[in-house]
């Protein structure tokens, strides 16, 4: 599943209206998944290194953008993960809106994030999202809606609906939509791993991306025909549309899915994130003390403890503020990383690639300029939206100041350079 499935795409829809959504939808994995999937699948193939993305940017360019890539990575990662309980909390109130009063939904929040940091640290394993039969068990709610939209169209055209609260406009919708498509790069490992990569693995990125851009639209197509207006969708309201269309079961249906596919989505990826500050510290880019691990679990429990902490404090911040922040963030380090597929190609040219980005160096070069392209209006977004005081753009660049100055500070402890610990002991899986 990528990022949050078909749960958390309602606002591209109230942002964009139908035709412009389903648009949206349709072009978004073409101009940003399909180029970010083949470039971690050539620079993943090229340098199997641990660290991932932070190693293939030092590796091109040296320490100091080494650096921040990995810092990018990592405070993108703190946003990104404040998404899963917040659509835990918005999908929870569509069935009892008690948890809307006060602060409740906040602390019902805050338990997602201690939950599934103690379940990661004590190594619970909680049956993953990558399963087949969760995939399509999330999915059903969607495929009956999809089956029952023809049976009344144009009947909800005066339906009553949940009065809404969203604020998002077409390029929040754009963003969100972006969001929904982030999560290929963990496919484009598995370029080394086909048979002939060459040619099975682009086959394989453009089947994956007709697969997810149909589950996405479908739904929304189906209920453009009911008459349903755009105004009645926000984060959340597949539920309450749900409820419309099938009656009280399936709007239940939608709401399970809803909070299992965020409960599930964040736990899968506490273990995931917490490998960036461990893969930092085992290199001395971080105290070694997030390099600590777990005796029984082997999980790194002072990195997951200090992310959640992190996660914790950016609960209040809203679906939408989330999503832009953590594109600005993900978005600059995407950069770094296309950056370093154009510098490895022009400089090793002749470096092992199982798997190569089509059209030769020009290829490499060509191939980031639609993400970046849409790079742009993140950062439009960002300057109108407001983040403790100050534009979500302000912010952002302030948290990207602050890994130059934690470089500088990192370089004078150890003017040296990094010392990579002589025994990396290997974290849980």
């Amino acid at each position: 599943m990528v990022s949050g499935g078909t749960y958390g795409t309602e606002d591209i829809v109230h942002g964009a209206g139908y035709g412009r959504a389903i648009l949206i939808l349709l072009l978004t994995p073409l101009l940003w998944s399909l180029p970010t999937a083949f470039m971690i699948g050539e620079l993943s193939s090229a340098l199997p290194h641990e660290g991932g993305y932070y190693a293939w940017v030092r590796c091109a360019m040296g320490n100091f953008w080494g650096f921040q890539e990995a810092w990018l990575s990592l405070v993108a990662s703190i946003f990104d993960m404040a998404i899963y309980p917040t659509l835990f909390v918005a999908y929870l109130t569509r069935m009892f809106p008690w948890f809307q009063q006060g602060n409740r939904g906040w602390w019902v929040a805050l338990a997602v994030v201690i939950a599934c940091a103690i379940l990661n640290i004590a190594g619970v394993k909680v049956v993953s999202l990558t399963s087949l039969w969760l995939f399509f068990a999330l999915s059903a709610p969607f495929v009956a809606i999809v089956i029952l939209a023809p049976f009344k169209i144009g009947a909800l055209a005066n339906a009553v609906t949940k009065p809404t609260t969203s604020t998002v406009d077409i390029l929040g919708g754009l963003l969100i939509c972006m969001w929904n498509y982030m999560g290929w790069d963990n496919a484009s490992t598995i370029a080394t791993e086909v048979e002939k990569p060459q040619r099975t693995y682009p086959r394989a990125m453009l089947a994956a991306v007709v697969i997810v851009a149909l589950s996405y639209v479908l739904p929304f197509a189906a209920l453009w025909i009911t008459g349903l207006t755009p105004t009645a969708w926000e984060t959340g309201s597949w539920a309450d549309i749900a409820g419309l269309l099938g009656g009280p079961l399936l709007r239940i249906g939608v709401v399970l899915g809803g909070i299992i596919s965020a409960f599930g989505m964040f736990n899968a990826l506490v273990m995931s994130y917490s490998r960036l500050p461990l893969a930092m510290a085992q290199d001395g880019m971080l105290p070694g003390i997030f390099g600590k691990l777990q005796k029984k679990s082997r999980a790194p429990w002072v990195a997951i403890i200090a992310l959640a902490i992190g996660w914790a404090m950016c609960l209040g911040l809203g679906f939408a503020r989330l999503v832009t922040l953590d594109i600005l963030l993900y978005g600059f380090s995407l950069l770094l990383e296309f950056v370093a597929l154009a510098v490895l190609r022009f400089r090793e040219p002749d470096l092992p690639r199982p798997f190569r980005v089509p059209g030769g160096l020009f290829g490499a070069i060509a191939i980031g300029i639609p993400p970046m392209l849409l790079l742009v209006f993140s950062i439009i977004r960002s300057e109108h939206e407001q983040v403790w005081n100050m534009s979500s753009f302000a912010f952002g660049m302030i948290l990207i100041a602050a890994g130059f100055v934690t470089y500088f500070v990192n370089h004078a402890l150890k003017p040296h350079g990094w010392t990579p610990a002589e025994q990396k002991p290997e974290p849980a899986a």
